[in-house]
């Protein structure tokens, strides 16, 4: 896995090719991207946030060529890891249009007034996903 800066250029434009929002990349200091690949041309990328005691897990995209390799599923993985280092209680998530991928991951759809409440306070929770987008949820070890 890689360590990716948050502006980094193929970042950004993987995640756009992906339909992810990239309007709060690089805004918050506890904002982590890990991605497979070549650093110049990443197979996927993926990001955590850390709000206090919990992470959000956010922008995971892969690309198109590169789908149905166990890209996705190795990057989560990562990022969990990353997560019980920094001891955070649980992660969350918003999507539109992979819950089926998470939930067999063991995240579980959860409602929008049971989210912890650093997460309620973040702009992908606030104003950049959809107010349809599905919250999920995955209590970590501690």
């Amino acid at each position: 896995m890689n360590v990716f800066q948050p502006a980094h250029t193929q970042l950004i434009a993987l995640l756009k090719d992906n339909n992810l929002p990239t309007a709060d990349i690089g805004i918050s200091a506890t904002q982590y991207f890990l991605g497979c690949g070549e650093l110049q041309n990443p197979d996927g990328v993926i990001g955590l946030e850390i709000h206090e005691d919990y992470g959000l897990l956010r922008s995971l995209a892969v690309r198109g060529n590169c789908r149905g390799q166990g890209i996705g599923r190795s990057l989560v993985d990562a990022l969990e890891a990353l997560a019980e280092e920094n001891k955070l209680r649980a992660l969350y998530l918003l999507t539109t249009t992979a819950p089926d991928f998470f939930v067999r991951l063991g995240y579980q759809v959860v409602a929008r007034d049971a989210v912890a409440a650093p997460i309620t306070r973040t702009a992908e929770f606030t104003s950049l996903c959809p107010d349809d987008a599905i919250v999920m949820c995955k209590p970590l070890p501690r």
